[in-house]
């Protein structure tokens, strides 16, 4: 029963939290509820019993969610004032702590709950970090490698694109430094 409340909690927050991403306007809300999203999907490995793998959900996915956040705030001008258009604060505090206290209460209960366990697992006389380790260096291993080089090649561009920006504007501030000195140097001489 326990398994069953969790799972369904879980699967609601995390679409919840995806449609925030798709749906929002602000990059940094984005990027909060992306992360948001990918530590509700660990639960779902914890639920399983496959506690290495929601540990690497969360380091890894949500690191890569961080980056994603030093993308954004090069790429979009989100250190800016950003206004908020909450109608209902109240309703909004309300909202925000029971979601806090149901995902506290689920996060505890398997402490309380000892019947959680994996159905089935795939080898009994290994441990789920060999079973993971097994998988991705054998039958796994060209896709594994590929989605480094992909990850790799897409932050290279990410910071050559961001440093070209800060140059244009870079160059834009100078130039506008150079016509109020021109314009100051014209006033004088026409004195």
């Amino acid at each position: 029963m326990f398994e069953v409340v969790a799972f369904y909690t879980f699967a609601i927050l995390t679409i919840a939290m995806f449609l925030v991403t798709v749906v929002t306007n602000n990059a940094l809300y984005a990027l909060s509820s992306l992360a948001a999203g990918m530590i509700f999907i660990s639960a779902f490995f914890f639920l399983l019993n496959a506690d290495f793998l929601g540990v690497v959900q969360i380091v890894v996915y949500t690191g890569a969610v961080m980056a994603l956040y030093a993308f954004g705030m090069m790429f979009f001008d989100s250190i800016s004032e950003v206004e908020e258009k909450i109608s209902n604060p109240k309703l909004t505090f309300l909202l925000s702590g029971m979601i806090a206290l149901l995902v506290v209460v689920i996060l505890s209960a398997p402490i309380v709950s000892s019947n959680v366990m994996a159905a089935n697992p795939i080898h009994a006389d290994f441990a789920n970090t060999q079973d993971v380790g097994l998988i991705l260096f054998t039958k796994f291993l060209i896709p594994f490698e590929l989605a480094a080089v992909m990850l790799l090649v897409a932050m290279i561009g990410g910071i050559i694109l961001a440093g070209k920006k800060m140059d244009i504007e870079l160059v834009k501030e100078i130039e506008s430094e150079m016509d109020h000195h021109h314009s100051d140097f014209n006033k004088k001489d026409k004195r």
